[in-house]
């Protein structure tokens, strides 16, 4: 069966930037990703890159960074009270996840102060091209539940 919208989709990934040492890879966890094909559950120019793409089919991409997690916007900092990272021991540089009314959010330290935080707000991975490579495991028909929701449920997603 071909990666199409509406497919749940079950694979292992490493990711990189591109010429660099993996930065990340789903076999660390033991299982692979699994996500709804045409739902934004993950970067864009990766699943285009799996469109068409069989269960057992491996291959690697490189993905520019307008197509991973967009172009690093300069001037995006934010000035954040201190109590919202809770006892957390802050520096700058580090990366930590601010809770915000839109969800979790993953932030770069800028600078730490006695009662406020700036952070910027670009993802981590903002300006960077990355490559991936990918092992498709297994590819389903989504059930009207997963569609409707728009991720995957059960084995490997969301558990509501």
């Amino acid at each position: 069966m071909k990666i199409e919208k509406d497919r749940v989709v079950r694979f292992h990934y490493t990711v990189s930037e591109v010429g660099q040492e993996p930065i990340e890879s789903s076999r660390e966890r033991g299982e692979p990703l699994a996500i709804l094909i045409g739902h934004g559950n993950i970067i864009p120019g990766l699943e285009t890159a799996m469109m068409d793409k069989e269960a057992g089919e491996s291959f690697g991409v490189d993905v520019k960074s307008a197509d991973a997690y967009g172009e690093r916007r300069e001037g995006l900092s934010q000035r954040v009270p201190k109590k919202h990272f809770g006892n957390t021991r802050l520096v700058p540089g580090q990366q930590v996840i601010l809770q915000t009314n839109f969800g979790p959010r993953a932030v770069t330290v800028e600078k730490v102060g006695m009662t406020v935080v700036d952070v910027d707000l670009n993802h981590p991975m903002a300006g960077k091209d990355l490559h991936f490579d990918v092992e498709i495991v297994e590819v389903r028909e989504a059930n009207e539940e997963e569609v409707q929701h728009g991720h995957v449920h059960g084995d490997g997603g969301h558990h509501h």
